[in-house]
């Protein structure tokens, strides 16, 4: 079996190519896809050719290679009442290993970090694998006063001061409404805390004015103007993590790749690096599920790989996928 830590950038589409055709034969909904588009698997010798299977499918079909009884399951948050995607986990140990490798590679030992989390909302529901990989980090730390925090900013408030008293390295990770609402709780008060990263991880969730990423990370350095402010981008239905660090560009593993697609057609090539649009995926690490995801995510994907994410497509931009009603 594939081992997501053993991806190169020399061995990275020979590997993809290769879970691509075990995937085919052995998930019943991406074979499904991938006949119904005429893409015999046996005729795709190359990585640009492979079809991505749009990540809607999620929300209606269990996408998993072979017949296993799932350790954790994992679901997406929803709002206005939209049917949440599933990502049944066959091994939960897995997740963990993908998440711990990706931050370590990004951030260095986990035990080196406080790791305190504003996730509410996430909190509050089951299923979430932000939770789970929080839960996994804050317990991985070497520091009794990390933990979660779900509408306290007072207490939060407390334990950064004294945080940033020690200049103990801290990492604040939030949904991004929750870090906002703790910016406005400061009420234009600022903790200076170098030592500090903030890290936002998307989502208003409706309850907030959306905002682009620097909007929010601008407002939030009126509250930090020493801790530089990150993001990560993650979800449901991925197993691995990009993550952006002070403002720049969203850098995946090594065994993750992002690629851009036309909009008005999620059915064509991916486009050159450079070029705006729609977001596909390859992540190796998803072994159980599908590695090659079309997302509904747009942005622009850069030579050297990093990449920027724009936003949601909404669903006039969605098109040309009526293979999911006959999936």
């Amino acid at each position: 079996m594939l081992d997501f830590r053993d991806i190169t950038a020399q061995n990275f589409e020979q590997k993809a190519l290769e879970l691509f055709h075990w995937q085919c034969e052995n998930n019943a909904v991406y074979a499904k896809y991938c006949k119904l588009l005429g893409r015999e698997p046996a005729s795709i010798s190359k990585i640009q050719d492979i079809p991505f299977l749009p990540v809607e499918l999620f929300k209606n079909h269990s996408v998993q290679c072979g017949n296993w009884t799932p350790e954790i399951s994992f679901s997406s948050s929803t709002t206005s009442g939209g049917t949440p995607s599933f990502h049944h986990v066959r091994e939960k140990a897995h997740y963990e290993r993908v998440y711990q490798v990706g931050f370590v590679q990004a951030y260095g030992a986990m035990e080196d970090w406080t790791i305190l989390a504003l996730l509410p909302s996430y909190l509050e529901r089951s299923g979430s694998s932000l939770v789970t990989m929080a839960e996994g980090l804050v317990e991985a730390s070497n520091d009794t006063r990390s933990g979660f925090f779900l509408y306290n900013h007072e207490e939060l408030d407390t334990v950064l001061q004294a945080l940033a008293e020690e200049r103990k390295p801290t990492l604040l990770l939030g949904v991004t409404f929750g870090l906002l609402d703790f910016a406005d709780y400061l009420n234009g008060r600022t903790i200076e805390f170098p030592e500090l990263r903030i890290m936002e991880t998307g989502g208003m969730k409706g309850r907030k004015k959306e905002m682009i990423r620097a909007e929010v990370h601008q407002y939030l350095k009126t509250s930090f103007p020493a801790s530089p402010i990150d993001s990560e981008y993650g979800m449901t239905e991925l197993m691995s993590q990009a993550y952006l660090k002070d403002s720049g560009l969203f850098i995946p593993p090594a065994w993750m790749r992002i690629y851009t697609r036309d909009i008005a057609d999620p059915l064509a090539p991916p486009l050159q690096n450079g070029s705006r649009g729609a977001l596909n995926v390859i992540d190796l690490a998803n072994v159980d599920s599908c590695a090659f995801l079309a997302l509904s995510d747009q942005g622009q994907v850069f030579e050297n790989g990093t990449f920027e994410v724009y936003g949601r497509l909404d669903n006039s931009e969605i098109r040309g996928c009526n293979l999911m009603i006959t999936l």
